[in-house]
């Protein structure tokens, strides 16, 4: 981080939280856009997202991706493609899909499969008013598809095959396709190619607009004075495009995971491929690197996740051997995860290290030495049973009162047992509170660990959307699966954001702490 840039305050808003009036039932790329001018009101500068990348089949986390560089067509505005348009808009749409849709717009949560349906239905047919209005061949738009056909052709052409193969497959697992296929014979490549060339041709024509669609939300932001900060997953699926066509950089005999802590006894498998690390330093991390540039051309900020597995990654046979780490010993690890890091650098992007969970301390002292913050939270910051006052956290560091995979700091203070929560009243911030306030979670909780936070020593603060407000709705409960993960919206629309007398006050509180500790500058 930049220290000329002083210091910033920022949400993290997962982009299907946000609800907008036109919304298909989930946040949409141009959404960044709007939500910015509200986020300035608060006194907010950076909006950071979880994974914009498109999800394995069957997953609904930003964490599994089918592709490193894809975007997830669910996020496109049906409403910002000219061929919706032309096909009549909403108006076209038949009244079961009407019905659908509200609701879908109604709905508290995310319902990604009917969601995935429904726009997907209409999306297809978008492309299929591309081809026959002969816009896909002279066009303004047709040369800008060339472009960037060409642009990321490094990524693109491999990606649009593998979903063209998986529609024409029912959506197998790469693993199970024919042989050729399966194992990339050139020749059936290429007659795959021909076959499958309409399918090819809108998957490329869906990342286009994806593409084009978040490049302008992110300009407009910009103009508002709001950077958009993205969220580098650790690893892809397996059954993803990277692994199909990069076979020699993955092991599949072994998943990642993270050993034993104080929170699971036999630590966790993420049933995600490992790298071979071997492969990718002798190619200069060519890969690891085309992912850093591809995120500097979409983000200002980039997240990098499980930071320490780029350092050492905790391997799991999947013939039950012990688990082991992979390089073995500490010099390796610090060299590799350096060389790492110098790579996401040369990218020009800022970054922060999600360097929490096991992380041996050699980990956090590398990554100052090179200038990239990891994370302070509230919650975990203690000495045995001291909480450390956030005034004297590092300048090179973020702040935050959690992330996407604790419970909102709501739910966290009423679960506090006493003498935990005796100690957090110990902190400058939160002395004032009276036992009846500090009983439960309320406004004086509230306000006090909001200071607490901005008024830190880290000079990039960014909280999650929930505490802003003191919601309880979390986003993600590790080690568990089903619709209650990854599927949080807001309760307003961006329009009732300028509106709900409730968030204008949050918004004025917001913005007034920013402006006292000094938080306005980016």
């Amino acid at each position: 981080m930049s220290r000329d840039q002083g210091r910033s305050a920022g949400a993290l808003v997962p982009l299907f939280s946000v609800r907008d009036e036109g919304d298909w039932g989930v946040g949409e790329l141009p959404d960044v856009a709007r939500i910015a001018p509200w986020l300035r009101r608060a006194g907010l500068s950076s909006m950071m997202v979880l994974p914009l990348i498109e999800a394995a089949v069957g997953q609904d986390s930003p964490y599994s991706g089918l592709s490193a560089f894809a975007l997830d067509p669910v996020y496109v505005s049906l409403e910002a493609i000219p061929d919706f348009s032309e096909l009549g808009g909403e108006a076209a749409l038949g009244d079961e899909e009407r019905r659908e849709l509200e609701r879908l717009r109604s709905r508290p949560t995310v319902d990604w499969a009917a969601v995935r349906h429904l726009k997907g239905r209409w999306l297809r047919r978008c492309f299929e008013r591309f081809v026959s209005s002969g816009a896909s061949r002279s066009s303004d738009r047709a040369r800008d598809l060339e472009r960037f056909r060409e642009q990321e052709r490094s990524w693109l052409t491999d990606y649009s095959l593998f979903r063209a193969l998986k529609e024409a497959h029912a959506l197998d697992w790469w693993k199970g396709w024919p042989p050729p296929l399966r194992d990339r014979d050139p020749a059936a490549l290429a007659a795959a190619r021909e076959s499958l060339e309409a399918d090819c041709r809108y998957f490329e024509y869906l990342q286009w607009n994806a593409y084009r669609q978040l490049g302008a939300a992110r300009r407009e932001a910009a103009r508002e004075g709001v950077r958009l900060a993205g969220d580098l997953p650790f690893m892809v699926a397996e059954d993803s495009a990277d692994v199909w066509s990069r076979r020699d950089a993955f092991r599949l005999d072994a998943t990642v995971g993270v050993p034993p802590d104080a929170y699971s006894d036999v630590g966790q498998d993420w049933g995600l491929p490992v790298y071979r690390w071997d492969v990718l330093a002798a190619r200069g991390y060519d890969w690891l690197a085309e992912r850093g540039r591809h995120s500097a051309e979409l983000f200002d900020l980039l997240r990098i996740d499980h930071v320490v597995g780029f350092y050492r990654t905790f391997a799991r046979p999947r013939d039950g051997a012990t688990p082991f780490f992979l390089p073995g010993d500490e010099d390796a690890q610090r060299r590799q995860g350096e060389a790492v890091m110098s790579t996401f650098r040369g990218a020009g992007v800022e970054l922060v290290a999600e360097d929490l969970g096991t992380v041996p301390p050699f980990v956090r002292r590398s990554l100052a030495s090179i200038g990239v913050p990891g994370y302070r939270v509230l919650r975990w910051e203690k000495d045995d049973d001291v909480f450390r006052d956030p005034r004297n956290w590092p300048a090179l560091s973020l702040a935050t009162t959690g992330t996407h995979d604790t419970e909102p700091v709501a739910s966290w203070w009423d679960a506090l047992p006493e003498a935990e929560r005796r100690a957090a009243r110990a902190l400058p911030a939160l002395r004032h509170l009276r036992d009846d306030e500090a009983a439960a979670f309320g406004p004086a909780v509230h306000e006090a660990l909001l200071e607490a936070v901005f008024g830190s020593g880290s000079d990039l603060l960014i909280l999650p959307v929930q505490d802003l407000f003191g919601a309880r709705e979390r986003i993600n409960l590790p080690g568990t699966v089903g619709p209650h993960n990854w599927s949080y919206r807001l309760p307003w629309t961006i329009g009732e954001l300028a509106t709900d007398a409730f968030v204008r006050d949050r918004t004025a509180v917001l913005s007034e702490l920013g402006s006292r500790h000094r938080r306005t500058s980016r």
